[in-house]
């Protein structure tokens, strides 16, 4: 009979106490000390009775990230019917993602349920959306990067690389060369009309997560929190013309769920903006990249969802 497999979860609150876990996990569970570099933590109100009770606080911990900062803690050796129990217990405001500790061994932790709320030092790789082509203001990343940056001018930072024409496969050799002397703690990934449009042998789902794989392992290797934005919803009726490219709204439908179902299964960060230009065509400049107004759209929907 095989024994039920061990999950790796990094607790610095409510976890660590004993009466939780018996009241979660029906006993004390096993722990390793451990540390999470590049983090500190903020507190965060809980108002969710059940929580509360459990714990015996209305106040928890949730995690920041600060260059030199260290935040310590423990490994819990959970089990799968563990690792449930752990994932019913903590509110909206957190999701379960892989974090590399400062032992460098990689293990589940509760970050912020928004991605950019917590982030320093962001860097943005994708395609002409990401660039802001079609927006003399930058699109919306650089909206994005300007409200980051007015938060905490000495602290915070975004690097957008994004390159017009790049695909998802292009982003996941180039992105390693580029990552060490910016910092990163969170590595957002804009994938988009590129990757919709190319048809040729070897494009598709299997390619796409291919590239998604090498990127997660990037971010990884930095401490980097993967966050995926993408796709757009396109009017093909105008989108332009290339050889080997097909800008089809079908196509660009399937990375979407592709993202989705990829995102999902590895417990990944996906912001989806579809929905905010979906049969708008007058917010497309061109029928692939947003005007002006479009990106305003779009960065508010990222705040919203994001921040």
């Amino acid at each position: 009979m095989n024994e039920p497999r061990p999950h790796a979860l990094f607790s610095f609150g409510t976890l660590l106490d004993e009466r939780v876990q018996r009241t979660l996990f029906g006993r004390a569970v096993p722990r390793t000390p451990d540390a999470l570099a590049g983090h500190t933590t903020r507190s965060l109100r809980i108002t969710d009775p059940e929580v509360v009770a459990t714990s015996g606080l209305d106040v928890h911990l949730t995690l920041e990230r600060r260059i030199g900062a260290e935040v310590r803690g423990a490994v819990l050796h959970l089990t799968d019917a563990d690792l449930a129990a752990a994932d019913a217990y903590e509110v909206d405001d957190y999701v379960r993602r892989r974090v590399r500790l400062s032992s460098g061994a990689s293990a589940w932790a509760y970050l912020d349920a928004r991605p950019l709320r917590p982030a320093s030092r962001i860097v943005i790789v994708g395609d002409s959306i990401a660039y802001g082509r079609c927006d003399p203001r930058g699109g919306w990343a650089a909206r994005l990067a300007a409200g980051h940056i007015a938060r905490n001018e000495t602290d915070h930072r975004v690097f957008n690389l994004a390159v017009p024409g790049a695909t998802l496969a292009e982003v996941a050799e180039q992105t390693p060369a580029l990552l060490p002397a910016r910092l990163p703690d969170t590595l957002v990934v804009a994938a988009g009309i590129n990757d919709a449009a190319a048809a040729g042998a070897g494009d598709g789902p299997a390619r796409w997560e291919e590239s998604l794989d090498a990127l997660a392992a990037t971010a990884r290797a930095h401490g980097a929190r993967l966050v995926v934005v993408g796709p757009l919803w396109l009017d093909e009726d105008r989108a332009p013309r290339y050889d080997g490219l097909s800008f089809t709204r079908a196509r660009a439908a399937a990375l979407r769920e592709s993202l989705r179902s990829w995102t999902t299964a590895h417990h990944v960060d996906h912001l989806d903006l579809w929905e905010p230009l979906r049969d708008r065509p007058d917010l497309l400049a061109d029928g692939l990249h947003p005007t002006p107004e479009g990106h305003d759209l779009l960065h508010r929907h990222l705040v919203d969802t994001a921040l």
